[in-house]
C-alpha cells in the first residue's frame, strides 16, 4: 500500500455522528477527496469545535471512494472529543487528511493477525476489510476494558487454535467472512478473559512452523499493548507493523510534537509519530524487545 504524500484540506459534511455504547461515537463525513485517498492505518486531523482552535488526530475506520464517506470510531475524553460528539449532521468540519505512513502487509505472508486494543481498533479494522480477497488470510483480535461499540455475536467462523469458550466476535467481520475473537477482562459473555495479546499469545503458539511460515502481525492500540505485541513477534519470529497513538499538535510533521525513538540500520534516530508514521516496523520501534528474544 503506498500512499499519496499529499495532504488534503476539506470542509467535510457530517452526515452522522452516532453514540455507540462504551462511550464511542462513530462519525461519518461526506469528504470524497480524502475518501479516495485514505489507507489503513492513516488518520484525519480534525477541527472539533469553532473555539478550538487545535485539531485533534482520529484513525480512519472506513474510507470509500465511491461513496466519497469517511468514518472514524473516537470516545469522548477531553475538551476536543466532547465538543465533537456536539456536531450534528448536515453541519461542516474541517478535516486535514489523510496523513501518515499506512499499513504495508507483506504479500509473501498472507495469515495477519490483527490486533487491536480500545481507541486502536479503527485502523486494525480499516486494514482487515482491505484483506477480504484471496490470498489473504486476515485473523482480528480485538480488546476492550470497556462494552464494545458493537454489539457481540457467537462466531460461525472456526479458528482452529482459539480457546474453545472464547466465542464472541465482531459481527461486521463475520459478514466479510474475516474470523475475529474479543478479550476483555471485564467478564463480557463469550470474551476471552484477560489482554488482547494474551488470546494472540494463545492463538500464535497454536500454530505450526509452516503456519507461523506464513504469519504476519500487525497492532495498535495504547503503549503496553503494543509493547506485548511486539514481544508476541519476537518471539514467534514474525514481522510486525505497530501503528502509534501519540499526542500531536500540528499533525503534520512542522513542529515534532509527537516524535519517538527508533532504531534504523543507521542507528538511533527520532521519528515523527504523524508523517513518518503512525505505522513503524515493531523492530525499530523496541529494538530491546527483539534484541532479548534472540
Amino acid at each position: 500500500m503506498t500512499a499519496d504524500a499529499s495532504i488534503l484540506l476539506q470542509d467535510a459534511v457530517i452526515d452522522a455522528n452516532t453514540a455507540l455504547p462504551g462511550g464511542h461515537y462513530l462519525l461519518r463525513l461526506n469528504a470524497p477527496d480524502i475518501a479516495a485517498r485514505a489507507l489503513p492505518g492513516q488518520f484525519v486531523h480534525l477541527r472539533c469545535g469553532p473555539q478550538l482552535p487545535l485539531r485533534r488526530p482520529l484513525s480512519i475506520l472506513r474510507a470509500d471512494a465511491r461513496s466519497g464517506q469517511v468514518e472514524v470510531l473516537y470516545k469522548a475524553v477531553g475538551v476536543g472529543t466532547r465538543a465533537l460528539t456536539q456536531q450534528g449532521a448536515g453541519e461542516a468540519l474541517s478535516v486535514l487528511g489523510p496523513i501518515g505512513r499506512p499499513f504495508a502487509p507483506d504479500p509473501t505472508r498472507p495469515r495477519v493477525v490483527a490486533i487491536g486494543g480500545g481507541v486502536g481498533m479503527p485502523p486494525v479494522l480499516f486494514l482487515a476489510q482491505t484483506l477480504r480477497a484471496a490470498p489473504w488470510q486476515p485473523v482480528l483480535l480485538l480488546g476492550s476494558e470497556v462494552p464494545f461499540p458493537f454489539q457481540p455475536r457467537p462466531s460461525t467462523l472456526l479458528v482452529d487454535g482459539m480457546p474453545a469458550d472464547t466465542i464472541a466476535a465482531l459481527p461486521l467481520a463475520e459478514d466479510w467472512g474475516i474470523p475475529s475473537r474479543l478479550a476483555s477482562g471485564q467478564g463480557f459473555a463469550g470474551c476471552f478473559e484477560g489482554h488482547v495479546t494474551d488470546l494472540a499469545g494463545a492463538y500464535l503458539s497454536a500454530l505450526d512452523a509452516d503456519a507461523l511460515a506464513q504469519t504476519q502481525l500487525v497492532a495498535c492500540g495504547p503503549t503496553p499493548m503494543l509493547r506485548a505485541a511486539a514481544a508476541l513477534a519476537a518471539r514467534h519470529g514474525l514481522p510486525a507493523q505497530l501503528c502509534l497513538e501519540e499526542h500531536m499538535a500540528c499533525g503534520v510533521g512542522g513542529c515534532a510534537g509527537c516524535v519517538v525513538p527508533l532504531e534504523t540500520p543507521a542507528g538511533p534516530a527520532m521519528a515523527r509519530v504523524c508523517v513518518d508514521g503512525p505505522v513503524f516496523e515493531a523492530a525499530a520501534v523496541y529494538p530491546d524487545v527483539f534484541a532479548a528474544a534472540g
